[in-house]
């Protein structure tokens, strides 16, 4: 038996020794308590400390062990981990909830939902704030529209990330590696310095990557690799017990070659020209024969300054950011080593983006007959990018006499400017005034109602300048432009809006509550040029309903919720891949669907079956349907489901931590599973993704009174493999993107703390 089999082997029998059965963990990040009941759980997502059983909103929160446990490195791992979540990573990427989110490239396009860093919008194109998951307190994923309380108004909800803070009068450090298959790698290491008895400093470090499953055959290099690195520090300063201040900084980078592969080879000369090179168009098909690796590099930084003071019986809160971000993607798109066979050579793209938001918080305490909050939020980002894309329609780089091609064509600069490049600045202002007001009528029944009223102002300019090509080429070249002359270069869109939330509350006794509520949100229109035509979409606005029961049950040992729903979308703003005359690659349109409607029901539970052992997991349906999507006179979408939005989605998951004779053990077991989706709009066979499971596990040992550990690890157990998009290349071929949780990964790893 090999060294790898004896890996998984030994991880599968102690996670079956240990009595596991199936994912999201509720447990804190401690040993477990003599007593069978739950950890409570403590969120914020109204903007003040309560527990998530108070709460009359569906939250899902992780917590910091629970994410240790899944094995997953990425805040888009959440798909895996939390039901009714998806992460969409085309065209722009974005996360969805409950069905619903929109991918764009267009800079002016808001996300439907909105990522939140310690209080932070992460808005910015390339820049989810949170690279790592390093020293995570917790993340709380809020579903349905949060038009209200949270900085940009989300039409389909949040997810809230909360980094730890520093520690007064402690000094502690803790660090962990791991290294599995294709040479998957990870650390991570964490200090807490108390400079005083009223500064602490908490610094955490990361660095992990992994080597592709997929192989570019003519460069004989790993395809869909990573690598990744960065820090967090933050300073607290409390001089008394009524103010505290609380600076971090933060710097993340990131590189892939995360490439398209062929699914089908398009025309049978183009089938054997990938075959000759070691690729074999499939369904399974990881490889890309390109001669130049395609990649996609990213930095991004920022700063941000939280200040609280007590005035009174009141918490006044200010929360000051700013962030930076850069990227460089590199993307071509040949399929084929490009003297032999060239379509798309010299595709790249460059971003940098600014972003400074305020915001002001003045929120009651809990408790009382009245509670309230009341807010001011302002948010700039600044944006430019420029993109090239020379393309030859097929002809390869180097004629058979060996002759280099002088000529490209130019789908980025237009007839009669002298441009082969583009470029286009952005502009998004938002500026917002929010609150909200509880009043608890008796001890059971509790009223609320929030507002925000928001303006927003986007504004964009496309542009064409000149590009040396030699740096990129290594010749001298000429072009031929395919595009025509934009008829408006510039446009600004703004809007207003005034989204409420409305909602009941009534405690049936201390452990069960059950709310209703009513809630509209909305994101405002943005500025888009489609082929050089400037073509701007409205603003998207949403109606939701919801009802939810929460519960603690045996003594609080069980913990179930259950919440249904119904979401009403008008303008839907939603993207196509489209072809527009003298491009031969598809672009993507950002449009508006007349009507669409999200509707299902989702529930989570948590049971502490027995002292160190806890039995979790939840499940989600969701039927989002356009009601009204007329494309084109000839193409309607209406009674179609919405791209990538699964109808079911379930997790199950155990944790066991109990002394055993001279040792802790430590293992824990999970399984997710959705249902099939469609990985572009209009349920098209060729894009559908077969619905899938997967599997991750960990087990692991530490001397008793001993901060050391060391185990095993594995993510998807059961080596299944998923496409995680499809999509049309030209008229070429079918391409597809894969993750590399596609593919089985075991390894080691060992954890100290002192």
């Amino acid at each position: 038996m090999s060294t790898l089999h004896r890996l998984r082997a030994a991880l599968l029998a102690g996670a079956a020794l240990s009595g596991l059965s199936f994912v999201q963990a509720y447990a804190a990040d401690a040993p477990p308590a003599p007593t069978t009941q739950l950890d409570a759980i403590v969120v914020t997502a109204q903007r003040r400390v309560e527990r998530l059983q108070d709460v009359p909103v569906s939250i899902n929160s992780v917590s910091a062990q629970a994410l240790e446990q899944s094995n997953f490195r990425s805040v888009t791992d959440l798909q895996y981990l939390v039901p009714g979540v998806q992460f969409d990573p085309t065209n722009g990427s974005a996360f969805q909830i409950r069905g619903v989110g929109s991918t764009s490239w267009d800079f002016s396009n808001e996300k439907s939902v909105s990522l939140v860093v310690d209080d932070v919008v992460m808005d910015a194109q390339r820049d989810n704030g949170l690279t790592g998951l390093a020293d995570i307190q917790q993340i709380d994923v809020l579903m349905g529209p949060q038009g209200t309380l949270f900085g940009k108004n989300a039409t389909s909800g949040v997810i809230a990330v909360t980094t730890a803070k520093p520690v007064l009068g402690q000094f502690s450090a803790k660090g962990d590696a791991s290294y599995g298959e294709r040479e998957d790698r990870a650390t991570n290491l964490v200090v807490n310095i108390p400079l005083g008895d009223k500064v602490a400093l908490r610094v955490s470090g990361f660095s992990q990557g992994q080597d592709g499953p997929g192989r570019y055959t003519v460069l004989n290099q790993s395809l869909n690799a990573f690598k990744e690195h960065g820090y967090r520090a933050k300073l607290l300063l409390a001089p008394n017990d009524r103010v505290e201040l609380v600076y971090l900084t933060d710097y993340q980078r990131h590189w892939d070659n995360n490439n398209r592969t062929t699914v089908s080879g398009g025309s049978a000369f183009f089938t054997a020209l990938q075959i000759a090179n070691g690729v074999t168009p499939s369904l399974k098909n990881d490889d890309n024969a390109d001669d130049k690796m395609g990649s996609a590099k990213n930095t991004s930084w920022g700063h941000t300054l939280r200040g609280q003071v007590q005035v009174g019986q009141d918490t006044l809160t200010s929360i000051t950011a700013y962030r930076d971000t850069r990227f460089i993607g590199d993307g071509p798109g040949n399929f084929a080593p490009s003297d032999q066979w060239a379509f798309n050579p010299f595709n790249q793209g460059t971003l940098k983006t600014w972003k400074f938001s305020q915001e002001l918080r003045w929120a009651s305490p809990t408790g009382g007959f009245v509670e309230y909050l009341a807010g001011l939020f302002y948010n700039r980002l600044d944006q430019d990018s420029t993109q090239i894309q020379w393309v030859t329609f097929g002809a390869p780089l180097v004629s058979p006499t060996g002759v280099k091609l002088t000529n490209l064509s130019t789908t980025t600069g237009v007839v009669g400017n002298p441009g082969n490049a583009t470029r286009f600045r952005t502009t998004n202002v938002s500026a917002a005034a929010f609150g909200q007001l509880k009043v608890n009528l008796t001890e059971q029944l509790s009223l609320s109602a929030g507002a925000r009223y928001t303006r927003d102002e986007n504004s964009q300019s496309l542009g064409f300048f000149w590009k040396d090509p030699v740096p990129v080429t290594g010749v001298a070249m000429t072009f031929t432009p395919t595009g025509r002359a934009p008829l408006q270069s510039y446009g600004k869109i703004k809007g207003e809006n005034l989204s409420y939330r409305l909602a009941a509350q009534y405690k049936l006794n201390d452990d069960a509550l059950a709310y209703v509520s009513y809630a509209t949100g909305y994101k405002p229109g943005g500025v888009a040029f489609v082929g050089n035509n400037y073509s701007p979409y409205a603003d998207e606005t949403v109606k939701n309903i919801e009802a939810g029961f929460k519960s603690e049950l045996f003594q609080r040992r069980v913990r179930l919720n259950v919440a249904v729903f119904q979401s009403k979308f008008t303008d839907f703003q939603t993207s196509l891949l489209t072809f527009v005359p003298g491009n031969p690659v598809p672009v993507i349109a950002t449009g508006n669907a007349g009507g669409l409607r999200t509707r299902g029901v989702e529930s989570t539970f948590a049971w502490r079956a027995a002292q160190g052992l806890t039995l979790h997991g939840g499940l989600s349906y969701v039927d989002a349907t356009f009601t009204d999507y007329i494309y084109n006179p000839t193409t309607d979408y209406s009674g179609t489901s919405l791209a990538n939005a699964p109808k079911w989605q379930g997790s199950l998951g155990a944790n066991y931590d109990r002394e055993v004779g001279t040792v802790r053990l430590r293992a824990s077991l999970d399984y997710a599973y959705r249902t099939r989706v469609w990985s572009q709009i209009g349920e098209r066979p060729n894009t559908e993704i077969p619905g899938f499971g997967i599997a991750n596990g960990r087990v692991s040992v530490s001397p008793l009174g001993s901060s050391f550990e060391v185990g095993l690890y594995g993510r998807n157990l059961l080596d299944k493999y998923f496409s995680t998009a499809f999509e049309q290349y030209s008229t070429m071929s079918l391409t597809h993107r894969i993750s590399r949780d596609a593919h089985r990964t075991v390894g080691v790893f060992a954890k100290y703390a002192f």
